[in-house]
Order: structure tokens, then C-alpha cells, then sequence
């Protein structure tokens, strides 16, 4: 009996193990627990901003302020298409670092080397992209459950093999030749789903954010961001059939809260981007009423896409300054779980992130009209400043607000938040126009802008040291140009930046301000910056390149810009040996 009973056992521990090992995933997969615990794993950069706190942060410490000025580039890689410079954010996972480029190329690449280990060159049918609008640079990748994800231009997520780049599955989510509508911001992974925000707020269209099965590309939900006859008190909002036109859609990454089981999500704003209704615009114009859910933040439940919360940062967005750029910060202080958003206005919205409720409303910029304020406890516009049809209105911000879509970075060392401010304004004229629908979707935008400087002074751009809930400032550095570069702090005490347009990354010292390192990159910056490891070697990844559809802004007040040089490169920095 006791060898019977010996055998049983040992049969039911193989048994065991089997399923253990049938169960693990691979050492190079990511699944949904490792991602949720990206802040305890430093040697890499596992999604967008890093971590789903959003912070922009790397606990790596081995490049610091005493050496940091020894760094030399390790190598560097060109994807091959220079259009609209390199607006990526790369990912770093166990030695492979990926990222994307314009024309949907993926590449992964040996981390400590850069030699190329694959490639993916998504198939596009180019007389149609030429076409649209959003085209045809790509913002990011996300990776989870041994694949990359891609939202495409032509209206596809797409999932490739992680090891090998072949392509896992793809699925159809918008007809783009239809819509002319597409993706082209990083997805997110939330448990077991892909989650991405399609282009839409130009366009007169409903936006959507979708939900997709990361295994098989299935479409699990998806939340209209202008509310129609499904959601029918929202939709009392629009008035008329505008909601048909309305635009909306995310088109940056927004994040996930697994404690809450939150997708959380900024919204574009509605169609057209300007409205001839003016002052009567609860009634008359292109779209009457506050225009729910477009320039919000909307709180979704990550496994059925319902509405849990949400707050309209911008009621009836009348100046395009939508609350899409991607960037959300969890910061838990005094007891409360709370979130840290900004939108296109410039202002810093400080959210209870369980209910949606204001904590806190501030500038980051001096010089703004589009409201005398927005009160700090209720969210609300104070004295707005509506552009009239028939007359030239001066508005600050500009168009490319008052930050753009680059995120700024915090530090849990300094608790200090390093983020940008553009001091610009412009000069709009409102223009009466149809939404065209047939054969496609038309640009529906309803106003010209001109680029103008600030009532103070000429424009201009600086990135501050400031708490974010506060926005109690520690110090500033002014730039000649508005700001749309990024920012990564460190846990060596560094802030790096990707710096003014003159092409020129910098490292500054996260306490003082002080400048410690720089390096002439060729072409300014536009994307991501991320660190990770290699066999114990701190690495720093800067994406250099010019571009995105804001440049064309700038040289009516500098025409030097209009010739500074454009190109893509991914450079990546190191310590010498």
C-alpha cells in the first residue's frame, strides 16, 4: 500500500508540474501580471509612459548626475522613412528593444547593439493614405501575451509574433476609405484586451475606443465617444442630427487602473473644431449643446466597456483644445487615489480617480484668454472667451495648446512633476461649412488660424519642476520655441529632455534645473524617451526627428524653422566601459 500510495503521489505531482509548465508563459512573454508590476522591473519598458502609473520614470540609478556626463551613443538605428520625423514611443522588453515608424514599420532590435533581429512592414494601400488626414506617422506600440500591437493606417489592429514578427492575426476596426478615420496612437493592454482610440475629432464622424481579444483579435467592446440614440440623455447634448458629424475618438494611448478595473481615456474634440454658434451655442450653430463625451476624460470598465465616470474637461470645446494627449499620472496622496491629467487648454486636472470627482484645476502656462480661469473646484470655465463668426479672434493658447501630445515625467524621488508649457497664441476665423460624408468623410473644421505671439511678448516654450497636484512651482527653464519635445526622469537624479527644435537632448539635474549633459542629435525630437538594461548596462533610447502636423504652425513667427533639417533616428546612449 505504501508503494501504491508513493506512486499515486508521484504521479499527481507530475501531474502538477505539467500543468505549471503547460501554464507559464515563456521567459520573453509579458503577461497581464508582469505588466501590472512594470514599476518593479526597471531593466525594462514595458508600454507607453513605462508603467500604467503613467510617470515616465526609470528606477535605473547606474547613469547619474556625477557621470552622466561621460555618456556616449551606443548605437543607432534609422527606420528608412523620414516623413513627418520619428513621433514613436519605443519599448524595451528582456533585451529587445521595439518601436514603430512612419508608413506602420515595426522593428525589434538587440538591445545592446541595435543589429536587427526583425522587421514588419505593414502592407498599405499608399494612394489611400496620401488621402488622409492623419498620415503617416505611428505614436507607439504595445506588447502582452508573447505579441506586439499596432494600430494601422488603414483602420487595422494588428498583433505580431514577438520572437519573430510574423503576423499573429489582424482585425478591421474602421473603414478608413470610408471614414478617413484611422490609428495611429499607442494601444494599451488591459488584462486580456488590446484597447486603442481611433483619429477622428477633424472629421465629421463618430469616434469610437475599441476593446479587442489580445489572443485572437476578436472585437470585445467599444465606447462612442459622441453619444447617440444608444445613450439617449447624452445624446440630448447634441442638438439636431449633430451627433451624426460630431468627430470625437482618442486618438492617443489613454491607461488602465487594475485595482479600479478601469480603462481610463482622453477624448478629441467635436466637430467641427470650430462653431459658428458663438454665444448662442447651447442653441444655434454646427453642433448646440455641451457635445458629451468628446473632450473628456472617460472612465470605461475594462472588461465590458461601460461608462463607470467621466468629466468633460472642455463643454462644448469651443477653441480645439481636446483632452486626447495620452497622458495620465497615478499619484496616491492623503488617502486618495488620485489622477493627474492635462488636455490641449494647457490646464492640469487633478481627478479622484475612483468617482471622477476635482480635486484641483491649474495653468501650466502665463499666457492664456480662451477663459479667465477654470475654477479649482468644480472644473468650470470662468468667463469664457467664444470665438465669434465674422470677426478675427486672438486665442491663447494656439491650436497645439498649450502642451502638445509629448508627456512630460515624475519623479516618486523629488515628487516633482518636469513638464512643458508652449506660451503661443493665434488669430481664428470662423468659417460656415458643410460636413461632407460621400464617397468619404471630409475635414470638418470650420476655422483658419494664424500663428500669433502672446500679448506679453514674443512666444515661447519652458519645461518646469512643479508638484502635481498642487502646481507649486520648484524651478523653470525657458526654450526660444514652444515646447513638444519629451521628458524621462531617473532615479540617478536626472531629468533628460529632448530639448528646443535646434536638435540638441539634454540632461538637467531633477533638483536644481541645471544643465549636465547634451548631445546634437541631427534633427529635434518628437518621441518617447525610454532607459532600460542590458546584463547590468543602464541604456537611454532619445527618437530623433523632426515633424507632426504642428510644425507647420511655426514659421509664421520663425521662418528659420521651415528649413531645419527633418530625419528619423533611434539614438541610444551609454556609459563608456
Amino acid at each position: 500500500m505504501k508503494g501504491k500510495r508513493a506512486w499515486c503521489l508521484f504521479l499527481v505531482t507530475m501531474g502538477l508540474f505539467t500543468v505549471a509548465v503547460w501554464l507559464a508563459p515563456p521567459a520573453w512573454a509579458v503577461s497581464s501580471v508582469r505588466l501590472e508590476q512594470a514599476s518593479k522591473d526597471p531593466n525594462n519598458w514595458l508600454m507607453a509612459h513605462g508603467t500604467y502609473e503613467g510617470w515616465q520614470y526609470s528606477g535605473l540609478d547606474q547613469i547619474n548626475k556625477s557621470n552622466v556626463k561621460d555618456l556616449k551613443v551606443a548605437w543607432i538605428h534609422q527606420p528608412g522613412t523620414i516623413e513627418h520625423g520619428l513621433e514613436t514611443a519605443p519599448l524595451a522588453v528582456d533585451g529587445v528593444v521595439y518601436y514603430s515608424a512612419s508608413y506602420n514599420r515595426v522593428f525589434a532590435l538587440d538591445g545592446a547593439t541595435g543589429k536587427e533581429i526583425w522587421h514588419y512592414y505593414h502592407p498599405l494601400d499608399l494612394n489611400l493614405i496620401k488621402t488622409l488626414f492623419f498620415q503617416p506617422f505611428n505614436r507607439g506600440l504595445a506588447v502582452g501575451w508573447d505579441k506586439i500591437f499596432m494600430g494601422t493606417l488603414d483602420g487595422k489592429l494588428v498583433a505580431l509574433d514577438m520572437k519573430t514578427g510574423k503576423k499573429a492575426w489582424e482585425t478591421t476596426l474602421v473603414d478608413t476609405k470610408k471614414c478617413s478615420c484611422n490609428f495611429t496612437g499607442a494601444p494599451i493592454i488591459a488584462k486580456d484586451k488590446v484597447v486603442i482610440g481611433q483619429t477622428a475629432g477633424e472629421l465629421p464622424i463618430r469616434g469610437k475606443i475599441f476593446a479587442v481579444n489580445a489572443m485572437t483579435g476578436e472585437k470585445a467592446w467599444q465606447f462612442e465617444t459622441v453619444a447617440g440614440p444608444e445613450d439617449p440623455e447624452a445624446m440630448k447634448t447634441w442638438g439636431g442630427d449633430s451627433w451624426k458629424y460630431g468627430g470625437g475618438g482618442g486618438w492617443m494611448v489613454g491607461t488602465f487602473d487594475p485595482a479600479l478595473n478601469l480603462v481610463l481615456w482622453g477624448t478629441s474634440n467635436p466637430a467641427p473644431d470650430y462653431d459658428w454658434g458663438g454665444k448662442d451655442w447651447e442653441t444655434g450653430g454646427a453642433r448646440p449643446g455641451l457635445n458629451l463625451y468628446t473632450s473628456s476624460v472617460v472612465a470605461l470598465d475594462a472588461d465590458t466597456g461601460k461608462l463607470r465616470w467621466y468629466f468633460q474637461e472642455m463643454p462644448h470645446d469651443f477653441w480645439d483644445y481636446d483632452s486626447a494627449l495620452g497622458e495620465f499620472m497615478f499619484i496616491d496622496r492623503g488617502g486618495q487615489k488620485l489622477l493627474v491629467h492635462q488636455n490641449k487648454s494647457g490646464f492640469v486636472f487633478v481627478y479622484n480617480r475612483t468617482n471622477g470627482r476635482i480635486v484641483n484645476v491649474y495653468p501650466m502656462q502665463k499666457n492664456y484668454n480662451f477663459v479667465k480661469g477654470i475654477d479649482p473646484k468644480t472644473g468650470k470655465y470662468i468667463e469664457p472667451n467664444i470665438p465669434e463668426l465674422g470677426k478675427a479672434n486672438y486665442i491663447c493658447p494656439w491650436i497645439a495648446g498649450g502642451r502638445s501630445w509629448n508627456a512630460g515625467a515624475y519623479s516618486p524621488k523629488t515628487g516633482l512633476w518636469y513638464n512643458t508649457a508652449s506660451e503661443a497664441c493665434e488669430e481664428v476665423t470662423i468659417i460656415k461649412q458643410t460636413p461632407t460624408t460621400e464617397p468619404a468623410a471630409g475635414l470638418y473644421f470650420g476655422g483658419d488660424q494664424v500663428a500669433k505671439h502672446t500679448p506679453t511678448g514674443p512666444a515661447y516654450g519652458h519645461l518646469d519642476a512643479l508638484d502635481p497636484i498642487t502646481g507649486e512651482r520648484k524651478w523653470v527653464v525657458n526654450f526660444k520655441y514652444p515646447q513638444i519635445a519629451f521628458t524621462m526622469a531617473t532615479a540617478g537624479g536626472l531629468v533628460f529632455y529632448g530639448g528646443d527644435l535646434d536638435g540638441r537632448a539634454i540632461a538637467l539635474d531633477a533638483d536644481t534645473g541645471a544643465e549636465l549633459w547634451s548631445f546634437r542629435m541631427g534633427s529635434a525630437n518628437r518621441g518617447a524617451i525610454i532607459s532600460y538594461a542590458v546584463d547590468g548596462k543602464q541604456y537611454v533610447a532619445i527618437p530623433s526627428g523632426l515633424g507632426s502636423l504642428v510644425m507647420g504652425l511655426y514659421p509664421a513667427l520663425w521662418p528659420e524653422v521651415a528649413d531645419m533639417p527633418a530625419g528619423a533616428a533611434l539614438i541610444v546612449f551609454t556609459l563608456p566601459e
